[in-house]
Order: structure tokens, then C-alpha cells, then sequence
């Protein structure tokens, strides 16, 4: 990362993933002296910044944010070297100071003041950038200056929008105040708590004020209106919502929009496959000479990964190409299909035959004999790519991932000023194991009068939760929540045996209904190395391993240490989107569940405490 402000200057290291999933832009990265906000993408240096191909993401990111968006690209770098002057350390992500309001860490002055007051001064480290740090002007007990820490508390609105907090506002209760006053930031007590910071004001007339004053609904009543500010593009909205003061660091502060895609084969040989999916930048080739042509494809930037090939090769594969594409008909697809994003997914995970390519092979695998009765289809999936783009994001409530989370009106805060061009992504490569379920067996369990009963209690649930939200209801089905539920289920026995912690495993759901039904699930894990990850989680998948763990799982779910409330749980009456499930039992971390932890009922896979008799596992 680098911040802008005074010319390159770098202050730390994020990886690639981080920026879409944690610290993105427009939200607040703590460093262990600086507080900084990812600026938006006009900053961001695209000669660094290389393009991925992926033409599937590309499509679903062109119909949410316009047709504008012509590629997507890896956050800018250059290779590290040992000169820690050179051209490496002023690449990176821009960053700016924020928040922009600083406080003394000396406990006898706790100075209170904007960076652009004079009264901090900022030191930079070279060779140690995470040591780069503001002082404040005072000295120290042994005549150093103390650090000046960022202010603990900004405020934001649910429209996305952030700003610092207003501390002169909030000290004078939102009297005149004189111009040379000036505050501190006192700590009375070892809690922590915001009861015991106070505001300190230079004006006699001004009692101290607690913190605590600004925070839940009567905060909401002291503070002025949101002014509409984007501080990571330096704009101003026409805004007017009521502010809500969060704490520096506070997970609600930035909540990424995201879309996600598998790279899926297009060949069955590797390098027809290479050619398919850099076709884009060799088709025009193939209208010129041969010779002309075997010149040029070194130029090319997908060259490295077609240069282990030769040219000769590749150049046959591009001539090979170019009539099969000449001479085929491309089939009419609706705006529904051609933006279908599980679909492709499903054929791939269920064809007949394996795949053998660098970012997708597969292997069927025996279905274990305790649960053939269920399951399917057990595909071991010994690599995959995952490509991720970066939309927009959202600030105190998150987004709420419903199945069509490829819809334009999904309401995010802008990564440009303008429309944009291209969005940031992170490729990571990994492993799974995809299961599918006895499409007869689940769609008998569907019509039976007891499930049916149980799916309008969930659904009456869900459509109360959205509209106290303003949320269009989008019910994802009883087979969704069914198969969502054993995802879980599955992701806590799998991390006891595979050597991977349970954050660490994601899912991938694939329920529909009707013409085309779909019924299975994708468990994986994945890094941003480009050797992927080690092949724990594969190898839970061969059918000696994956019985047992399957059995241990699903009769772990039988009992909850939350029991009987857990099981009891009504979701009319709680207000959630969840049947019986809870942190003890269903819950999955934030980066494992692909709905929030959403759409869950044990009820529905195992009888529990309570006697239920729509459970699809007896």
C-alpha cells in the first residue's frame, strides 16, 4: 500500500484477497501506527495492474455496473526486491490518512486535533514502513515525542457514506464555538468503555462529555446529518440520513459486494482450452499471414502462459480455433441463461467424464454405502480457480446475498467517481468436493404435507424479516435451505479431519427446482499461492473417509448443546432467517457461509429434540 499524500510513500502490506474481502475500498485499514482508507480506483496506478480473463465474472459485472466495464484487473505490484528504494516500494494500493483526526498518546496531554492542524508531524520509515508513524509536537517524560494515534470513533450511514466524527459539534452540543479552543480525549477508568472516554473542551464554560452520549438512538438525536461524504473518492452526496457513530475498526464499517465465478473448461485438452480463453486478444491473428502471425505471438500478452507450448502449436491451435468458430452456429441465449451463473457450474461438476487442466480436474468418486440411499455423486475436485471482482460495498447493514445477487439494483457505494472501466479481482486456486443428491429422493421429500407445513413457517419468517427491511422477499426455496443445511453440516465434520480449520472451508450451493433441477453442493478451500492448497480436503472425499465423516456430522446434528431452545427456535417469533440453528451447531464463519448464515433449519435434515417428522434423514 502507498500513501499518496506527499509523494509515493509506502506503509504496509495487504495480499491481493485481502483487498476484496476485508480491506477494499472505501474502507479503514489499521496499521500499527496509521489508520488509512483504500482510496477509489481513478487513484489506483493500471500499468501495475495486470488483466485477468474470465469472460463469465466479466459479463455478470457488466449487467450490475453497466456496459462500461470492459476488464478486470489484479491490484497493482511489482515484484519485491532488496532495494527499498526502488521503482517496488511507490507501486501499490493508494491509501490516505483516516480518520484525519489524531490524539496525543501522552497521558498528560491527549491532544485532540486534524492531521492538518501543524501540531503532528509525520516520520517516515524507509526501510521499515510499518514504523512510519505521526508524532504530536509535544515531548515525553525522556524527550521524545509521542505517537498520535488515529481518534477512536467516526461516523457513517447506511448509504454508504463516512466521515470523522464531529468532535467540535459533539463537545459544544452543537453551540458557536471560539476558534483557538481546543480538545482532548480523556480516559477516566480501565474499561474501555465509551462511558469513560470523555471530550475535553480549553473552554471554561464547557463541561466534559462522555462518549456515551453519542452512541445508540440518542447518539443518533446529538449528531448532525450525514453530510453525504465519500472520503475514498473525495465527493459529496446529497444525503441528509441520520449518522450513526462506530468505532475505529468496527466490522460493520465496510462490508464488501462482491461476484464470484469458477474458471470452467471450455476444452477437454489444455491448450485448446488456453487458446478459448484468451481468444479475445488472438482471434485478429488468425486474419493475417501465418508467418506475420508467428511473429506477433510473443508480443502477445497471454503469451506466458502459451509460451511452454511453442508457437508452432499454439498457432495451430489459433488456426483450429478460428474455423471451428467460423463454421459453428452460436446458439440464441435469453438474458436469463446468458448471466446464469450456477448452471454452467452444475454441468461441469456433474459431466460424465473427468477433467484434466491446470484450473479444473476432477475425479468421480464412489458414493459411500451408508449414504447411497441420498447421495448421488461424489466429484473430487483436485484444482480449481475462483475469481472474485469487487462491485461496490456497504457500510452498517450488510448486504443481504439472496439468490439473484447478480441484480443491477443491488444498492453498494461506488468504487468511482464515474462510471467505471474495470473493477479489482483475486484469483485463488484450491481444492473440493463436490456432492449431488438423489434427484427422486429429494423431490418426494419436497411434496410431503409436513414440509410443506414447515416452509411456510420459514417462508412467513422471511418475507416479515425483509419487509421490516425494504427488502423485496425472495424466498430461496425448502431445497435451498435443505442443502444449505447440510453444507454446514458438512463443513464442521470436514474441518475435524482434513487439517483445515473451519473458516477456512467455503461452500457453493446449487438448488433449483422445476425443468433443469439442481441439487448439490461444493465444499473448498482455496489460497491466493498459485500452487493452490495441499489436498486435505480431497482426500476426505475418497469413500473410505467420507462415510464415516458424513455419519459422525449428521448425527452430530441431532443435538445441539443450545437444545431445547435451539430446536424449539420459531423463526416468526425471533425474527430471523433461520429455523433451528444456532452458533453451537449450524453457524459457520463469515468467510465459509454464502448467505450470512441464513436459510438453516436442522429440523429439516435430522429429528431433534422436539419430534419433527419432515426431517430428510431419518
Amino acid at each position: 500500500m502507498t500513501a499518496p499524500a506527499n509523494g509515493p510513500l509506502r506503509v504496509g502490506e495487504l495480499r491481493p484477497s485481502q483487498l476484496l474481502h476485508t480491506y477494499g475500498v472505501g474502507s479503514v485499514t489499521d496499521l500499527p501506527n496509521l489508520s488509512a482508507m483504500v482510496l477509489g480506483l481513478d487513484h489506483w496506478d493500471l500499468v501495475q495492474a495486470t488483466p485477468l480473463t474470465e469472460d463469465r465474472l466479466l459479463a455478470a459485472v457488466r449487467r450490475r455496473l453497466g456496459a462500461q466495464v470492459t476488464t478486470l484487473r489484479t491490484p497493482p505490484q511489482i515484484q519485491e526486491t532488496s532495494d527499498p528504494f526502488g521503482d517496488w516500494t511507490r507501486v501499490g494500493v493508494p491509501v490516505a490518512l483516516f480518520p484525519r483526526w489524531l490524539r496525543c498518546s501522552r497521558e498528560q496531554c491527549n491532544q485532540l486535533s486534524p492531521a492538518s492542524s501543524g501540531l503532528f508531524e509525520l516520520e517516515e520509515h524507509y526501510f521499515r514502513p510499518e514504523n512510519t508513524r505521526y508524532v504530536h509536537t509535544c515531548f515525553g517524560s525522556r524527550g521524545g515525542r509521542p505517537t498520535a494515534v488515529p481518534a477512536r470513533f467516526l461516523i457513517a450511514c447506511p448509504d454508504g457514506h463516512m466521515d470523522d466524527f464531529p468532535w467540535m459539534y459533539f463537545a459544544h452540543r452543537g453551540a458557536p464555538y471560539a476558534s483557538d479552543c481546543t480538545l482532548s480525549l480523556v480516559e477516566r477508568g480501565t474499561t474501555g468503555e465509551a462511558a469513560n472516554i470523555f471530550v475535553r473542551c480549553s473552554c471554561p464554560q464547557v463541561a466534559d462529555r462522555s462518549m456515551a452520549e453519542a452512541m445508540g438512538k440518542r447518539g443518533e438525536q446529538e449528531l448532525p446529518a450525514c453530510r453525504g461524504h465519500h472520503p475514498h473518492l473525495g465527493t459529496f452526496d446529497e444525503c441528509g440520513e441520520q449518522v450513526r457513530t462506530i468505532a475505529l475498526g468496527a466490522t460493520n464499517s465496510w462490508f464488501a459486494s462482491q461476484l464470484r465465478v469458477f474458471s470452467l473448461p471450455r476444452a477437454e485438452e489444455p491448450l485448446t482450452q488456453a487458446v478459448r480463453e484468451h481468444w479475445a486478444s488472438l482471434a485478429p491473428l488468425s486474419g493475417i499471414p501465418a508467418e506475420a502471425a508467428k511473429m506477433l505471438l510473443p508480443t502477445q500478452a497471454c503469451w506466458p502462459e502459451l509460451e511452454a507450448y511453442g508457437v508452432e502449436k499454439v498457432w495451430a491451435a489459433v488456426t483450429d480455433e478460428a474455423v471451428a468458430s467460423t463454421g459453428a452456429s452460436t446458439p440464441t441465449q435469453t438474458e436469463e441463461e446468458e448471466f446464469d451463473l450456477a448452471t454452467p457450474e452444475w454441468e461441469a461438476f456433474t459431466a460424465p467424464h473427468r477433467y484434466e487442466l491446470p484450473d479444473f480436474t476432477t475425479e468421480s468418486e464412489r458414493v459411500p454405502t451408508t449414504a447411497s440411499g441420498w447421495l448421488e455423486r461424489v466429484v473430487l475436485v483436485h484444482r480449481l480457480r475462483e475469481v472474485s471482482a469487487l462491485t461496490g460495498f456497504t457500510r452498517i447493514d450488510a448486504p443481504e446475498w439472496m439468490p439473484q445477487d447478480d441484480d443491477p439494483s443491488t444498492k453498494a457505494a461506488p468504487l468511482t467517481r464515474e462510471q467505471p472501466s474495470w473493477v479489482p479481482c483475486a484469483e485463488l486456486r484450491g481444492e473440493g468436493v463436490f456432492l449431488s443428491l438423489r434427484e427422486e429422493r429429494l423431490a418426494a421429500w419436497e411434496k410431503r404435507a409436513d414440509v410443506a407445513a414447515r416452509e411456510q413457517v420459514l417462508r412467513a419468517a422471511h418475507v416479515t424479516w425483509c419487509l421490516a427491511r425494504g427488502l423485496e422477499p425472495q424466498w430461496p426455496g425448502i431445497r435451498y435451505v435443505l442443502l444449505h443445511t447440510i453444507a454446514h453440516v458438512l463443513i464442521r465434520g470436514f474441518a475435524l479431519e482434513c487439517g483445515y480449520g473451519a473458516s477456512g472451508i467455503a461452500e457453493r450451493v446449487y438448488a433449483r427446482s422445476g425443468k433443469s433441477p439442481m441439487a448439490g453442493i461444493l465444499l473448498y478451500t482455496a489460497a491466493p499461492d498459485s500452487e493452490g492448497t495441499l489436498g486435505g480436503l480431497v482426500s476426505l472425499g475418497r469413500k473410505n473417509r467420507l462415510g464415516p465423516v458424513i455419519d459422525q456430522a449428521v448425527e452430530e446434528a441431532r443435538l445441539c448443546s443450545s437444545d431445547p431452545m435451539c430446536a424449539e427456535h420459531d423463526p416468526r417469533v425471533h425474527g430471523r432467517l433461520h429455523g433451528a440453528a444456532c452458533h453451537a451447531c449450524l453457524f459457520a464463519a463469515e468467510t465459509s457461509c454464502e448467505h450470512g448464515n441464513h436459510f438453516l433449519d436442522r429440523t429439516l435434515l435430522v429429528e431433534t429434540l422436539v419430534g419433527n417428522t419432515n426431517a430428510f434423514l431419518t
